[in-house]
């Protein structure tokens, strides 16, 4: 189903579900950063701790929404696209700079765009390209001077650069597997949640050396990160995706970053000026150019 095809309620419905998960997954670093475990097991459980509320959630999506077994290759393919994700953004964050790796993933719209025409046949507009533009430029300035190039740490920002990559690949399998098939949002969420968990403990396993969290307030904090960024954050992003254009949904997760910055400010006490003030209104025009508009009626004979 296309945007063209729903009616403006379920439109703004699904934007609206786009534009909160997007704050949501913007969350992410908060959570990470405040963990008393190691990056991959963050990642391991932020995907294991939510398993039982996205389970709740597509037990009661009618039947006939509900995941099949075995499921659907692309509903497979988006929990192992989401593992390389989660498993190369922090590769990068140890091999370059945060700014580095922030705006490097930043790319993934890129991809989106170009799979989104090459594999799903989405059409793009000249509205497509220059919100594209926009929100690229909005990002590089949230970013503003802390972005730097060094050759010492061109491995970091390749492994970056990877992160978008699978992100937007990520994005190109929901979105599908939402329109191509009757698979509900939850449902799809929870296989997507699990494999990709079963990746991450397999590394965590592999690489991390301080996998259990070591208090409440440990356990209180990935709780936080899964219900707010996987549940919450990827799950309404499935929801949108089965309603709206996987180019422009890809530019709102802009707002990812805008989340991000804002929260950073209001907890960890990070500046923001007015650069980043600049950037974060690039990035909402860039999304208002790229809107997805109604087809106008026919005229009448």
């Amino acid at each position: 189903m296309t945007a063209a095809a729903i009616s403006p309620r379920q439109t703004a419905i699904a934007f609206a579900a786009l534009v909160i998960g997007a704050f949501a997954m913007g969350a992410s670093p908060i959570f990470v950063r405040l963990a008393d475990v190691g990056p991959y097991a963050s990642a391991f459980w932020r995907c294991a701790l939510a398993l039982p509320f996205l389970a709740l959630w597509a037990i009661n999506e009618p039947k006939e929404y509900r995941a099949s077994f075995p499921p659907d290759r692309t509903v497979v393919l988006s929990g192992l696209f989401f593992a390389g994700d989660l498993f190369f953004w922090h590769l990068s964050i140890l091999a370059t700079t945060v700014a580095n790796a922030t705006f490097i993933a930043t790319m993934a719209p890129i991809w989106v765009a170009f799979g989104a025409w090459f594999l799903l046949r989405e059409r793009l507009s000249q509205a497509n390209f220059l919100g594209l533009a926009l929100c690229l430029a909005g990002g590089a300035a949230l970013i503003g001077q802390s972005y730097s190039f060094a050759p010492e740490r061109l491995i970091g920002d390749g492994y970056a650069l990877i992160t978008s990559l699978f992100f937007g690949l990520y994005m190109l399998a929901v979105s599908n597997a939402r329109t191509r098939t009757k698979i509900g949002a939850g449902s799809l969420a929870f296989v997507s949640a699990a494999i990709t968990a079963l990746c991450m403990f397999v590394i965590a396993m592999l690489l991390e050396t301080n996998f259990m969290p070591h208090s409440w307030n440990g356990w209180c904090t990935l709780l936080s990160l899964a219900l707010v960024s996987q549940v919450l954050g990827q799950g309404l992003l499935a929801v949108a995706l089965g309603k709206l254009p996987a180019t422009f949904s890809s530019l709102v997760i802009f707002l990812e970053a805008v989340g991000a910055a804002a929260l950073g400010w209001l907890i960890l006490s990070e500046a923001l000026g007015p650069l980043q003030g600049f950037g974060g209104a690039l990035i909402l025009f860039g999304i208002w150019i790229a809107r997805p508009r109604a087809k106008a009626p026919a005229a009448a004979l």
